[in-house]
Formats: C-alpha cells, sequence, structure tokens
C-alpha cells in the first residue's frame, strides 16, 4: 500500500512551525518537551506527516510566542481568506516559505539583515544574482 502524500497545508503550517522554531534557536526536543511530546513528534507535525489539532496549535503558539494565524500565512490554496486590508493578498511564492525554513536560508536572512548600509545589502544581492546567472 502507498504511502498518503501529506496535505500542503499540513506541510506549510508545519513549515511555519520549524522556520519560527528555528528563530527562536529552539531545538525540536525543547518545543516537544513544552508540548508533552517527543522530539520525533515535533519532527512529524514539521514536516506535514502528522496534523496539528487546533488545541495543540494553539499550544505551539504560545510556545514560540506568534498569532495562530501566523502559521498560516502564504499558505496555499486558502480561497476567500481575506487579509486585515479587506483585500484578498496573494500568498507569498512557496520558495521563500522553503528556503526560509531551512537553517540556511533562516542563517542567511538574519546575517543579510543585520547588514546596516542597505548600499552594501544590494552590492550582495547583486553578486548573487551574477553567480546565480540572473539578468
Amino acid at each position: 500500500m502507498a504511502k498518503k502524500a501529506p496535505n500542503p497545508i499540513d506541510k506549510h503550517v508545519g513549515s511555519r512551525v520549524r522556520m519560527r522554531r528555528m528563530m527562536l534557536s529552539m531545538s525540536q526536543e525543547k518545543l516537544g518537551d513544552a508540548l508533552g511530546l517527543t522530539f520525533q513528534q515535533v519532527q512529524k507535525y514539521e514536516k506535514g506527516t502528522n496534523r496539528i489539532g487546533a488545541s495543540r496549535l494553539q499550544q505551539i503558539s504560545n510556545i514560540l510566542q506568534v498569532p495562530v494565524s501566523f502559521f498560516f500565512e502564504g499558505a496555499p490554496n486558502m480561497p476567500g481568506h481575506v487579509g486585515t486590508a479587506g483585500l484578498n493578498e496573494a500568498p507569498s511564492p512557496a520558495y521563500v516559505s522553503d528556503f526560509l525554513a531551512t537553517s540556511d536560508g533562516l542563517s542567511l536572512t538574519k546575517s543579510f539583515m543585520k547588514i546596516k548600509s542597505s548600499k552594501l545589502r544590494r552590492k550582495i544581492v547583486n553578486l548573487v544574482e551574477q553567480i546565480a546567472g540572473d539578468e
């Protein structure tokens, strides 16, 4: 029997949990302890393999110090979702969320934002674009 693929929303919510946990430099074990779970269960939540129930998501949002809505920002297939301005907001591209959910992406973003000079940041972006072959 083939394994069922995780729901895209569950994967997105899990990746947002991972991203926020990593932003706080918190281990899976520490989050698991705070929730009364094993780090393996946290891994399954972060991969979207296991769904996060509503009350558990509320617990996670309290521990990670973000509103529950944080986990759904940029989620795929949210028809009819109305943003705070009252207009439908386009979700951020999935690759941005995926990148920020990695340790390299988070580290690069944190370090980049510490650079005070906007001119230097622009030069770094230009350099990376040249290396990547973007026009």
